[in-house]
């Protein structure tokens, strides 16, 4: 199942920046995966800060 990011995002963009598949944008307050392209591979919940990515 595609990553979530949940309303701990600080919009800091480091998770966008990892992204392999360019499938994390920035939305309003926070940032969003698109569930259609992301996959699972799990780069964002690395590089957060404050753990905001997580599996669903």
């Amino acid at each position: 199942m595609a990553y979530k990011i949940s309303d701990e995002c600080v919009a800091c963009g480091a998770c966008a920046a990892e992204c392999p598949v360019g499938a994390i944008s920035e939305g309003d307050g926070k940032y969003e995966i698109n569930a259609d392209v992301c996959v699972e591979c799990g780069a964002c919940a690395g590089v957060c800060p404050v753990g905001a990515p997580s599996a669903e």
